[in-house]
């Protein structure tokens, strides 16, 4: 049974040694799918009903039971209301958290599960109908010492992808493609393939050991702030753990059209690099990340010019993202944000 879990068998009460004892088989959840969300009911119902289109009256049989946790982070009254509708409509578990943030929303998901294993996807993406078995399977062939696992992220445009935006740079809207299994640093995998958090399973209780997730990493708001789940891996595999990926765990990503500008490109570029100070001061050190920094003067200061130009074409955008890049990683070192609470 997938990772060492097992069934829990509940005695009849016959008094009469010569009667067959009655019992009834208990699955035990093995998984526990923690979905956050931020005033997107909408989003929210297509996730949960791939989530419910995925169960099999199986499951329970073959050790492969998982439970659904919705987690509210902070959305505003009506909002709140349809989100608690659509988790109650669909079977999930509801809890809400009263300061926004990501971060916040899956730590609190973790405390409250109560299964060996957890898996987050994002509210608007879909799994494939076996994704919970194939996370099952899986699970049944790592290591002992594995502690996380992810999938391909497939997308779902919701309008075309614009012909300038650079084909490196599809990753910044969570889509992850490869087809192999691999594990993540031995060389079987490029260096871009990891678990992305529209995807990503832990094992609850190393997840746990690491402390969660970073509260001042992830998004918050109207920040773009990411980092949390590298810096989550880079904790996992420094304990000693091993991080899987297998191309059966598969989702499906809504890419929002609005996330189709040069605008939102270069604000999630100039996040991602205030994301990756962040990362970098705490847990390469501050002197490490400062010797980047001084690159990321350079940088800024060669394509500081670019700015007057229009983005029309792959190459100045790729230009333009650099400059934003490296404008985020100094404000990250900057404004001190190089410690987490």
């Amino acid at each position: 049974m997938p990772g060492g879990h097992n069934v829990a068998a509940i005695a009849g009460t016959a008094p009469a040694a010569s009667l067959p004892r009655a019992v009834t088989v208990v699955a035990v959840p093995f998984l526990t799918v923690i979905v956050c969300t931020h005033e997107r009911p909408r989003y929210l119902a297509t996730c949960l009903a791939a989530l419910e289109a995925g169960r099999s009256p199986d499951d329970a049989v073959t050790g492969a039971d998982w439970r659904v946790l919705v987690v509210d982070s902070a959305s505003g009254p009506a909002a709140a209301a349809e989100i608690a509708a659509l988790a109650a409509a669909h079977g999930a578990a509801l809890l809400r958290v009263a300061e926004a943030g990501l971060s916040r929303a899956r730590n609190a998901g973790l405390h409250a599960a109560t299964t060996p294993w957890v898996a987050y996807i994002d509210d608007d993406a879909r799994v494939a109908p076996d994704w919970a078995r194939a996370i099952a399977a899986c699970i049944a062939r790592l290591p002992a010492g594995a502690a996380a696992l992810g999938g391909p992220i497939v997308p779902a445009w919701e309008a075309p992808c614009p012909r300038w935006w650079p084909a490196e740079l599809i990753p910044a809207l969570t889509v992850l493609s490869w087809s192999r299994p691999g594990q993540v640093g031995d060389g079987s995998l490029p260096r871009h393939v990891e678990p992305y958090g529209a995807n990503m399973v832990f094992r609850t209780a190393a997840l746990r050991a690491v402390g969660g997730f970073p509260p001042r990493l992830g998004r918050i708001g109207a920040k773009l702030l990411s980092g949390e789940e590298a810096w989550v891996m880079r904790l996992l595999r420094d304990a000693g753990h091993e991080i899987h990926y297998d191309p059966a765990i598969i989702v499906t990503h809504s890419i929002q059209a609005a996330r189709l500008t040069p605008r939102w490109l270069l604000q999630r570029q100039f996040w991602s690099g205030v994301s990756e100070a962040m990362v970098a001061a705490r847990l390469d050190g501050r002197g490490s990340a400062l010797v980047k920094g001084m690159r990321m003067v350079l940088h800024a200061a060669l394509r500081a010019p670019l700015a007057l130009y229009p983005m029309r074409t792959p190459a100045m955008i790729r230009q333009r993202c650099a400059l934003a890049f490296a404008s985020g990683y100094l404000r990250g070192l900057l404004v001190g944000m190089g410690t987490d609470d």
